[in-house]
């Protein structure tokens, strides 16, 4: 199977699963919400946040792990894909050991010091906090098999389990509804199964499928090999805290100049981004195991043009849902909000745009880390990540306006470091500017364009209006289709989207006579 049809049938798979489990998550957040209170809702959702600070730690040791896995599947070496499968379980059991101690001790704190919750919950608050340790511990322990499945490119399976993760939470909820306890406490204990239960579905069916998954410590130890994780992991380590100090230093700095009015705003542009970014990082998530592996088998040329083409059409996907929500964003806030905070508009925009610069140099990241040599670059990125905070506070200081936060970042986040991306791709794995340029950020800028000024059209003859948001949507769908087709796509990309379109027809028909 060519990586193109491997890359939409994964891909395919992804957004079913995220389509199936966004709807029931939805649904399980009203359950809970009606059920438990506000008030209890309140505490479950700040004792689960003082644990998902930490979280930056799970997703750097998975992605070291997930590196080396489909690295060493790209070679076809099966001794050292054990190896690296049980220095990776070793590695995540201890840090799941250790993390759970931390914690523990951390509680105290975090029930003495920080958490502001009434005495007559404290009981119940402290439960559901050691149910989620529980669950943080289990989801760590998880890691190796997560990759496992990522490095076969078994999207199929991943997407079934995340299914049953969401219906397991839905059962929760439901039981939570009918329950006569503490509903709290109830809901606590239970959702500590659910990572519990996913663990044991993932190792079960990785044992079985997957002949490198033998745990045996003792005979595939490798040292060296265990050096060099722990040293990938801790650069990846450096740069995701970087990366959430500046999130959290940017949101404190906004803070002491500004009040939580403006930091409203800014959630309400962060949660948007995130839930826009979601179409677009799914297609990351099927297109980073076929990277390294790429890089792993040697094939550096088809590792380089996966990253421009997944560039390209994660740019495209992330198009179709921003650009109509930047042109009518008063409105949408409008709608979901109905009272909109003060620069919530505006920093919603900005916090698009600044999605959308970086998203023209999203897959070069992976690139880089598949090569492996990612000191240098993890120096030059966490600094960058720091500057916006630094350069932030001088502004504010001054007395500049509160969108400078956000000039700050696209500036330095987005554009310098866009450009620091595209250049250490160009070093470590011989990306060519002009190539890039050519192939990725002309094409992309062009239907950028085309979409924005196709979209501007209805705000100078409709008033504003929900039929006015679904004529935008449509004439920028329309202009997206017309222009990706007509100008943007090579002939070899058309011949695959023909191609796939005519496999579905046929697919559509044999199943249309199947039930006749």
């Amino acid at each position: 199977m060519s990586v193109a049809h491997r890359v939409i049938k994964n891909t395919g798979f992804l957004y079913a699963k995220m389509g199936i489990t966004m709807f029931i998550s939805l649904y399980t957040t009203r359950l809970v919400l009606n059920s438990l209170g506000a008030e209890d809702f309140g505490i479950f959702n700040i004792v689960g946040g003082a644990i998902a600070m930490l979280g930056f730690l799970n997703a750097a040791m998975g992605g070291a792990t997930q590196r080396y896995m489909s690295y060493a599947e790209g070679e076809g070496n099966k001794e050292k894909l054990k190896k690296i499968f049980n220095i990776s379980t070793v590695f995540h059991f201890l840090t799941a050991l250790l993390l759970g101690f931390i914690l523990i001790v951390a509680g105290w704190f975090f029930f003495n010091k920080i958490l502001n919750i009434d005495a007559e919950r404290s009981y119940a608050a402290k439960v559901v906090y050691c149910s989620l340790i529980t669950s943080t511990v289990f989801t760590v322990m998880t890691v190796p098999y997560d990759a496992i499945l990522n490095a076969h490119e078994n999207m199929r399976y991943y997407s079934v389990v995340g299914v049953i993760e969401s219906l397991m939470r839905l059962a929760v909820a439901f039981a939570v509804v009918y329950s006569s306890e503490d509903k709290l406490i109830v809901y606590g204990i239970l959702m500590s199964f659910v990572p519990f239960i996913t663990m044991i579905i993932m190792r079960v069916y990785c044992h079985r499928r997957y002949e490198e998954c033998t745990i045996a410590p003792r005979l595939y130890w490798d040292k060296q090999l265990s050096r060099e994780m722990v040293r990938y992991a801790s650069w990846s380590l450096f740069r995701a805290s970087t990366g959430m100090l500046s999130q959290y230093g940017l949101s404190i700095v906004l803070n002491s100049f500004y009040g939580t009015l403006l930091n409203a705003a800014q959630g309400i542009a962060n949660q948007i981004s995130g839930q826009l970014a979601v179409f677009s990082t799914t297609m990351m998530k099927v297109l980073t195991p076929i990277i390294n592996k790429e890089e792993g088998t040697g094939n550096r040329r088809v590792m380089i043009n996966t990253v421009m083409i997944g560039t390209k059409f994660s740019f495209f996907i992330l198009s179709v849902f921003i650009i109509p929500f930047i042109i009518e964003t008063p409105y949408i806030l409008t709608i979901w909000l109905k009272k909109v905070p003060e620069w919530a508009v505006l920093f919603t925009r900005l916090q698009l745009l600044r999605s959308m610069i970086e998203q023209l140099f999203i897959l070069m990241e992976n690139a880089i880390a598949a090569k492996g040599n990612v000191k240098e670059f993890t120096i030059s990125k966490s600094v960058l990540n720091i500057l916006p905070v630094i350069l932030t506070y001088c502004c504010f200081y001054f007395g500049y306006s509160p969108y400078f936060l956000y000039l700050n970042w696209i500036i330095i986040g987005g554009i310098i470091g866009g450009g620091l991306l595209l250049y250490f791709t160009h070093k470590e794995c011989g990306l060519l500017y002009s190539e890039y340029f050519i192939k990725v950020f002309n094409p992309c800028i062009k239907l950028l364009l085309i979409m924005f000024i196709c979209g501007l059209f209805p705000l100078y003859f409709m008033p504003i209006s929900f039929f006015r948001l679904l004529i935008v949507c449509f004439i920028t769908t329309m202009a997206f289709v017309i222009s990706l087709y007509m100008l943007l796509l090579t002939n070899q990309e058309k011949i695959i989207i023909r191609t796939l379109l005519s496999k579905i027809l046929k697919t559509t028909q044999i199943n249309a006579k199947l039930s006749v």
